[in-house]
Parts: C-alpha cells; sequence; structure tokens
C-alpha cells in the first residue's frame, strides 16, 4: 500500500523552473535558429546536443561548469558514433550492438565522472536515435549543429553567476566520491546486458524502433535502489502510455514544423518541471518530445503505428529492465 501511494505523491518543488527555462532556452535557440536558416533537418542532432543541460542541476555554477563540459564531451562522442553507425548502414542490429558497447562505456564515464543524472541513459539516447533516424544532412554539419548546441546549453548553465544575486561560490563544493572500479564495472555490465537483451527482442520481433525498447531497459537502472528501480520501471510505462495518447492529440492537426518547433520547447520545459519530482507525470512530455522530435526528423507515414511501436516497445523494455534489476544482482552501492 505504501508503494502505491508513493506512486501517486508529487515531490515537493525545489525551484524547478529555473533548470526548466535554462533546458528550455538551450532547445529553443538552436531550434528557432534552424527554423529561420531553414535547415531543419539538423534539428534532431541540435536536441541532442542540449541533453548537456540536463547535467549538473543542483550544482554550484563552477561545479555545474565543470559536470557539464564532461557531459557535453561524451555526448559529442556518442553523437559523433551514432552518425557512423548511420551513415554506414549498420541496420537495427548495428544499432543493438553499438547500444551494448555504449551502454558499458558511458555508464563508466558517467559514474567515474561522477555526473548528475546518473547513469548511461541520454548518452544511450544521443547514439542511438542518432543511428536509427533516417537524416540526409553531411556528417560535418550534423556534429557542428550538436557542437553549437553543446556550448550554448554549458554557456546558460553558467551565464546565472555573472548575476551576483544568483551568484554561487566558485567553484564550490561536491559531496560525492566515485564507486570502486568494481562498482563501476558492475554497472557497466547491466546496462550492457539490458540494452543487448531488450534490443535483440526488439529487432527480432521487426518492430521500427528498437532503440525505445533499449531506452526504456536502460532508464531503470541509474536508480539508487532496486525498489527505485522498479518504481522507475512502473512510472515509465504508465507515464508512457498516457503520452502516447498525448501525442496522438498533438499529431491530428497536421502540425507545420514551426509550430512543432514550439511545442517541443513547452514540452522540454514541462518535463523539467516534473523529472525530479514525478517521473511518471515527466514521461506525460517526455513521451510526446520524443515522438515529435522523430517526426520533425522524418515524419511517419502511419502515425498509428508509431504509436503502437512505442507502446509495444516500451513494455519490452520494461519488462527485460525489472528482470536485469531483479535477477543481475544489486546495480549500485551506497555512496557518500
Amino acid at each position: 500500500m505504501n508503494a502505491l501511494t508513493g506512486f501517486f505523491r508529487v515531490g515537493p518543488a525545489q525551484n524547478d523552473h529555473l533548470p526548466a527555462l535554462r533546458m528550455a532556452l538551450g532547445v529553443a535557440v538552436p531550434l528557432v535558429t534552424l527554423l529561420l536558416i531553414d535547415r531543419i533537418d539538423l534539428a534532431v542532432f541540435a536536441v541532442f546536443g542540449a541533453f548537456t543541460g540536463i547535467h549538473g542541476r543542483g550544482d554550484s555554477h563552477g561545479i555545474r561548469l565543470q559536470h557539464q563540459v564532461a557531459a557535453g564531451c561524451v555526448l559529442l562522442a556518442a553523437i559523433a558514433a551514432g552518425l557512423l553507425v548511420n551513415r554506414y548502414d549498420a541496420g537495427p542490429w548495428g544499432v543493438v550492438a553499438g547500444s551494448v558497447v555504449m551502454g558499458a562505456l558511458t555508464s563508466y564515464a558517467a559514474d567515474r565522472l561522477m555526473l548528475r543524472p546518473p547513469g548511461a541513459f541520454f548518452h544511450v539516447f544521443a547514439f542511438a536515435g542518432t543511428a536509427s533516424i533516417p537524416s540526409t544532412a553531411p556528417v560535418a554539419e550534423a556534429l557542428l549543429a550538436a557542437l553549437v548546441s553543446v556550448l550554448l546549453s554549458i554557456a546558460i548553465g553558467a551565464a546565472g553567476w555573472l548575476n551576483p544575486r544568483w551568484r554561487s561560490p566558485w567553484p564550490g563544493r561536491r559531496r560525492l566520491v566515485p564507486p570502486s572500479g568494481q562498482v563501476m564495472a558492475g554497472n557497466a555490465g547491466r546496462y550492457a546486458i539490458a540494452a543487448g537483451a531488450s534490443g535483440a527482442i526488439a529487432t527480432s520481433l521487426n518492430l521500427g524502433h528498437n532503440y525505445w525498447a533499449i531506452l526504456s531497459a536502460i532508464v531503470p537502472l541509474a536508480a539508487a535502489t532496486r525498489m527505485g528501480r522498479l518504481h522507475r520501471a512502473g512510472h515509465r510505462l504508465l507515464g508512457t502510455i498516457g503520452g502516447v495518447g498525448i501525442t496522438a492529440v498533438l499529431l491530428v492537426p497536421d502540425l507545420a514544423p514551426w509550430q512543432l518547433v514550439l511545442v517541443l520547447i513547452v514540452l522540454q520545459f514541462a518535463t523539467e518541471m516534473f523529472v525530479i519530482r514525478h517521473y511518471a507525470l515527466a514521461m506525460l512530455f517526455i513521451t510526446p518530445l520524443a515522438l515529435l522530435m522523430s517526426e520533425l526528423a522524418a515524419p511517419a507515414a502511419d502515425t498509428g503505428m508509431l504509436l503502437l511501436d512505442r507502446l509495444v516497445e516500451t513494455l519490452i523494455g520494461v519488462v527485460v529492465g525489472v528482470a536485469v534489476s531483479l535477477l543481475v544482482g544489486d546495480p549500485r552501492r551506497s555512496r557518500a
């Protein structure tokens, strides 16, 4: 009963509008710019680069700068790897194999660098999304769009220090200790297992977006406790069901690119408002954000099948993620 009542409890607000505004601005500026110069084909790479702004949410300006630089470098490496898989047409199995490697490597890097939020989710998302979404944009231009977005997010994250009212001590302190090498290796292995198993199932069933299953499988692994991972998996599934319904409504009017951009900016803001307080509520916005981003890059011929794929692959991923959480030991030890 406690778990059930806990599901409906929304955490207290903690000035969430500030990181939400930073993240929305980090997405809005590159998307509007690309829209104005008629290069919306680069939008997906700019959004993946803007994931840099998610890191260091509650840190002082100096610590946030350090960790956003580190996270941005990892994201750029993931995007570059995804572009290579895409250009060499490695196919869905190439995406699975790459996600296994990327999950292990970026999990280890995130633990070693003590990135927050923890885990490999955003890096695998950047890799697998770049590898899977059809794009004819030149590799150099795609990387440039991602790089500019990374640099913009870092600048936005540090900009508050210029105002004496908001300025935090430089660089500030962070009471975190990296886990042991054994724990980091164990975490990396679990990401690899979850990504490989979920991706293999989705690909074997010939589903159209196997990386959605991969992402749903790895997202619970970042939680600190087993119960936390099970809660995160349940939130992912139920929030996705609601988010698919919202997406279906948003797809009815056949929005123009500029309208899609505006919707994406609003969805990004709403996501950051709730992602810490209640993950299922955040999924109501994350799901249409991901689907509309894919729609902006490569419009689907059958939106009904697109939404069905999202539901089925989320279910596959959640089942695999729960199985890995329960059967493959404890992914995290206590940290200071």
